[in-house]
């Protein structure tokens, strides 16, 4: 029996919160311990990510889907998996959620609950980088999906974002809500607010062309 939107929106939020608390806090956790060791930092920050979504993913699969951005619900709606009328109360609880999640982690080191981020990204690169980055995710997601094994997916998904972090000059981001939640924290994963449309911009020209080549490779 499928759940009300409620309880799969609160399910999104709730990942969501989570999955921003794992970005923020290991950032700030691997930069202290890191002692200006970048390298070291950007480890911690991606494996503690890549663990987390698999963890998150596994858990909230049954409810909502797991999503956790706003692009993987868009090509859901897309390919009729989830109906149109959903997709803003999940964007919504996705934003809400990625919110309360770096609130949580600025807490969590006695930071404020929020700051405008001042690290810089922007450029050519990195908006390439993005929409590379989203193009992997959505189409390792839309390809696992298939299968039909949570399991697969997870592990998938977590590990695809671990390494995407190392060969990505933007450390791949990849997701709308998560691009936004981490302009309001200045610390080691934080972007400027200025820079988030661009992000969002490339993020949305991958989405697509994921959808499309997933789309034609399943025929």
């Amino acid at each position: 029996m499928s759940l009300s939107l409620t309880k799969r929106a609160c399910a999104e939020a709730l990942g969501s919160g989570f999955l921003l608390a794992a970005v923020v806090g290991s950032g700030i956790m691997g930069e202290r311990l890191a002692a200006g060791n970048v390298a070291v930092a950007l480890l911690a920050n991606s494996l503690a990510t890549g663990a987390a979504l698999v963890a998150l993913i596994l858990a909230l699969a049954p409810i909502s889907g797991a999503h956790l951005n706003p692009a993987v619900t868009l090509v859901a709606a897309w390919n009729r998996e989830l109906s149109w009328a959903d997709v803003p109360g999940y964007a919504a609880a996705q934003v809400t959620g990625a919110l309360a999640g770096v609130a949580a982690a600025n807490a969590m080191f006695a930071l404020p609950l929020f700051a405008l981020a001042s690290h810089t990204r922007s450029g050519t690169a990195l908006w390439l980088s993005e929409a590379l980055a989203t193009f992997g995710l959505i189409f390792v997601i839309r390809s696992c999906a298939r299968q039909r094994e949570p399991i697969v997916s997870a592990l998938a998904v977590g590990g695809y974002i671990a390494a995407a972090y190392w060969f990505t000059a933007s450390t791949s981001f990849a997701n709308p809500a998560v691009t936004l939640a981490r302009a309001f924290s200045d610390t080691f994963a934080g972007i400027r607010l200025a820079d988030v449309p661009g992000f969002v911009a490339a993020q949305a020209a991958g989405t697509a062309a994921a959808a499309v080549a997933a789309r034609w490779f399943s025929k």
